[in-house]
This record gives C-alpha cells, structure tokens and sequence, in this order.
C-alpha cells in the first residue's frame, strides 16, 4: 500500500484533496477526510513535521509559549497606539497550536450569534455545540456534562486543580473574589459567561498537545490515505476557468505541480491571503500594486485583520522563590463586562506567575487583561510576490476611542486586583509605576507601551452572506466565484470571539471537514 502511494503522489501527481497548511486547522481537516481510505489526501506545510515521542523540548513544554525556535519572525507595524510587537505564528507541523499558551476557551453563544446576525445561517450556537463537544474530551467535566462537554473527543482539556495553583494565580482568584467576581468551575459552560477559575487547557502534565499530536496520531500518519510534507509551501494555485485544480508547491528546493480535485487552504490568518493574491484572488488595488493579473477580485482578503490586544503590569516577587520557571505562565483567568458598548463579557484577565522571555525568564509576575472584542480592525499589506516577503501587519489597536476606553477600564481593574490584600502582600507593583497609571489619562498616555497582541489574528479572508461586500468565501468555507477552492482557517471568522480563539478555530474546521466529506461522499 505505501508503494502504491508514493506512485500516485510523485508519479502521477493527483489527489482528492490538497490541504495547504498543516496548522490546527489543517490537522482536523486532513485527519477527518483521510477516514476514508480512498480519499487520497496530501497536507503540505512550510515548518517541519515531529511525529509523536520526536517532538522538541520548546514544542512539548506546555507551560509557556514558543517563541522563537519555530517561528515565522513576524511583527505588527508600529503606530502612535502601538509599538513594534511580535507576531508569533508557529512555523511547524500543527502550526501555533504547536507553540501556544494551551488556553482552550470556547467562543460564547452571543459571539455565534453574530455570525447568524450576518445572515451565515448554520452559524448557530446550537448547531457549533456538538462540534465543540466532539472535538474535546474534557478530562473532568466530559463524563458528567454530556450536553456541553466531550468525552471522547482528540483534544484532551485539562484543568489545574486549586491544590496545583501557584502561589500568585490562587492569590489572583481570591482577589477577584474580593473584588465580588463569583468562582467559576467551568469557563468553558456557556451558561457562566463571567467569573474567576481554572482555565481549561490542552495539556497535560505540563505537556501541550497540539493539533498535531491530537489529529495526527500515529494510527492517522499509518493511513495509506494520507500523506504530510513537511518544509513545503505553496508558490500558487491552479486553475482551468475558474475552478482550482491544483497547486504550485516548493519541496526541498524544487517546484512542482500537485493536481487535486480540490484545494483546501488552512495556512492561517497572515499566510492564506497572500497564496489567494498570488493566484489572482483579492482586492484589485492590491493586486495591481503587486503586478498580479486580478482572476477574481474580492476586495476583503487581507482588509480586516481581527485580533485581540492585550496589556499588562507587572511586579516584583516579595518572597523567595516565588518565582518557579518550570511552573505554568497561566493557570486561572477572570472574565468581566467593561459595561461599555454592546457586548458584555468583554474583558478577560490573567494572572502570569513568572514573565517569561523565549526560553529565559525574567524574575517577574504579572497581571495581564485582553480586550475580547474591538471596534477597530486591521489590514495586511505584503511588498512583493515573494515567497519569503514579510507582510505589513497594522493592527490598528486602540484607533478607535471606544476600543480605548474600555482598554483603560481593563487596565484599572488590574491595578485594582493589584491593590487586593492577597496579591499586594506577594508583588510590588513596578511598572508602569503606581503614579504613571493613578489617572485615565495617565493610563491612556501609557497605553501604546503595555499593548501586546493577543496572538490571534483571524478575519483575513471572512466568511459572509451574498449582500457582504468584504465577504470572501461562503458560509461553508467555499471562495466566491471559485470551485474546488476552500478556507477552513481562523481567516475565516466574521467576527472574532470573545476569547482565545484556538477551539472556536477547531470547532470550524471540524465543521467544514465534514461538509466537505459529505459533498465528497466521503
């Protein structure tokens, strides 16, 4: 059976389906229609591959992110509300599930409303549950809440317990508690929008299972249905007319035609749009800029970057060890309304119980606050055609006064949080200084240098109803005025949930995946 796929995969140069991009996305979608073992699938991606028990140490540690070692060295454009801040985006098989924080929250009911709101009508809260709960077993809530959680899903979700918290994140939720913020066990029940408790996270024992590791286990990589390049990418799509047929990829050096049925793109939110403007696909100004002979304009690829910021203060430890490198960066996390603008539940703190700098650490805690939902979106602009151009990621944070008042707000509870009894006694706040953040003002003019993103850009290519000008796929996925052609990636999102995005992204490509094996007949 492997000789016959290699013939076919080097011989003959034809698949089912090409999957572009072997990020979270990426995984769910190659595993899910390579089941059936006569549907030939080939996910290529840029980043090396590490079947399970090969995986470097930055990859399996679990307690902090990876930053460098597999990285594309991206940044945000520096403006007068932000500096020049890292973009981490992983550059390896299971892409920045592979090098995250391992924060697995899910997306309220209210944020897929939104998306139904925009007339994606199978975009519902109850019909995104069972996909949420068949991608997960929830180690401690799986078996007694079956109809929210999962027990037999591939992404395992645990939870430190509070005997495991370190001495900084149990003083964080008793602060909260001071504060009045009610305990909450499950951040991931959708009928508790708002307290203070254990983040579910997916790792376990300190080790971060990835995508990757969840997906491609090792009976998936067995399947003679299935095969994964790794150092790959993709130069352009192929077309006859207008349907994709293939891809242009580049393997150790050399380029080469893939031909396939169809193409699925999960390269994520900075590199789907640029394959799309490669092939002709985007905004015409954009592609007239880069010399590219527009095939299909769709003038929302890469025009609305979503992404959440986040800022932080940070302390100095007043006992002795408090600071353990080998312990979790986060382990709990409150969520809060700002009670400005029309979304509740808007804000979300965490407490890091050391600040970690790629592998180094700096002997720090800090209290950190995201903002979930903005005004404000960004865009992404790339200077060439080249493979390895870096894009021009502009995030505009806080441009639009709302998104910077309920910023200000976010920061003056952490200061309050600070003050508590419990986190006071452990940290000295240090910077930005008490007197620097006393007032608004003081706070606003400080802003740009305690902003950091989120890390979780999406929007890039959205999908959107008929009517939806920056509307560029369909609501299942599918690039207008293509065929053969499929966004399964945080690109996608409309809007951007209200938390960390990494299950929501997970939970649409399961969703897409299967649309997909039903129109294959899979």
């Amino acid at each position: 059976m492997a000789k016959w796929r290699e013939i076919w995969l080097v011989g003959g140069m034809h698949v089912h389906t090409l999957v572009v991009g072997a990020g979270s996305s990426g995984c769910v979608v190659a595993a899910r229609l390579s089941e059936d073992p006569s549907h030939r699938v080939l996910l290529v991606d840029a980043g090396p591959d590490y079947p399970t028990g090969d995986i470097p140490h930055d990859l399996a540690d679990g307690t902090r992110n990876s930053i460098k070692a597999h990285d594309w060295g991206l940044k945000h454009t520096p403006s007068t509300t932000v500096l020049r801040l890292p973009l981490p985006r992983g550059r390896v098989v299971g892409g920045s599930s592979a090098v995250n924080t391992c924060i697995a929250i899910r997306a309220l009911p209210r944020d897929i409303q939104e998306w139904a709101d925009l007339g994606l009508h199978e975009w519902t809260w109850e019909a995104c549950l069972p996909a949420f709960r068949a991608i997960e077993t929830d180690l401690a809530l799986g078996a007694s809440r079956p109809d929210i959680h999962g027990a037999d899903g591939p992404l395992p979700l645990f939870r430190h317990p509070p005997e495991a918290w370190t001495p900084w994140s149990a003083a964080f939720v008793e602060a909260a508690g001071d504060l009045g913020f009610a305990p909450c066990a499950d951040t991931n029940d959708p009928t508790t929008p708002e307290g203070v408790g254990a983040h579910a996270m997916n790792q376990i024992d300190g080790r971060r299972i990835s995508a990757a590791e969840a997906w491609l286990t090792p009976e998936v990589r067995q399947r003679a249905s299935l095969t994964i390049w790794a150092h790959t990418q993709v130069s352009q799509l192929q077309f006859s007319g207008c349907r994709v047929v293939g891809a242009k990829v580049i393997r150790q050096g050399e380029s080469q035609v893939v031909s396939a049925d169809r193409v699925v793109l999960a390269a994520g939110a900075i590199h789907t749009p640029p394959l799309l403007l490669r092939s002709g696909i985007g905004a015409r100004a954009d592609l007239d800029r880069l010399g590219i002979d527009a095939r299909i304009v769709l003038p929302g690829v890469a025009h609305r970057l979503l992404d959440h910021p986040g800022f932080a203060m940070f302390y100095r430890p007043r006992l002795k060890g408090m600071v353990d490198p080998a312990s979790p960066v986060i382990q709990t996390v409150l969520r809060s309304s700002s009670g400005e603008g029309p979304w509740p539940h808007d804000l979300q703190f965490q407490a890091g119980s050391h600040v970690p700098i790629g592998r180094r650490t700096v002997p720090g805690v800090s209290l950190m606050a995201m903002l979930g939902k903005t005004r404000g979106h960004g865009q992404i602009r790339w200077p060439s055609v080249a493979l390895d151009a870096k894009p021009v990621v502009r995030s505009r944070f806080h441009e639009h006064p709302e998104d910077r008042l309920r910023a200000v707000i976010a920061m003056e509870l952490i200061r309050e949080l600070g003050r508590q009894k419990e986190l006071s006694a452990l940290g000295t706040h240090i910077w930005p200084s008490a007197r620097m953040v006393s007032t608004r003002a003081g706070i606003e003019r400080w802003m740009p240098y305690v902003t950091d993103s989120g890390y979780h850009p999406s929007g890039t290519a959205p999908m959107g109803a008929d009517d939806d000008p920056l509307a560029v796929t369909d609501g299942h996925g599918q690039v207008r005025g293509t065929a053969g052609l499929t966004i399964a990636d945080a690109s996608l999102l409309p809007t951007i949930p209200t938390g960390n995005i990494h299950l929501t992204v997970l939970m649409v490509a399961h969703r897409i995946a299967g649309w997909l094996a039903r129109d294959a007949d899979v």
